[in-house]
């Protein structure tokens, strides 16, 4: 049974910093790509950043200042975030699943994900 944590959301002002960890049990191997995704009050759920077999791949609006890493010693996956915006405020969703050919920021790529973890940023 796989089962994806998450943990590390708060609240910080706007130019702060996060570090989210997704804690991952279960079957994941390195054929599965791993993905952070977050959702806005009223908005669709985006992909954030993915990372398969060392490569990362970012939303353009955080590149630069989000880095998503992997250690595999302790089965847990990262999202460090800084420069924080109050437009990052949303809840953050930890994904994984073996790629089908899709976009890494598509949904239907993704069959497990986490319970979410709250990020606020305020001006």
């Amino acid at each position: 049974q796989v089962q994806l944590v998450e943990s590390g959301g708060g609240s910080v002002q706007a130019g702060g910093s996060l570090r989210l960890s997704c804690a991952t049990s279960g079957l994941l191997d390195s054929s599965y790509r791993m993905g952070w995704f977050r959702q806005a009050p009223g908005k669709e759920r985006e992909g954030v950043a993915s990372f398969y077999r060392g490569i990362a791949t970012y939303l353009g609006s955080v590149r630069g200042r989000f880095t998503i890493s992997q250690d595999n010693a302790k089965n847990t996956l990262y999202l460090q975030m800084n420069s924080l915006k109050p437009e990052d405020t949303a809840m953050y969703y930890c994904a994984a699943g073996r790629p089908r050919g899709g976009l890494w920021y598509s949904r239907s790529e993704y069959n497990y994900w986490g319970q979410g973890t709250q990020v606020t940023v305020s001006s």
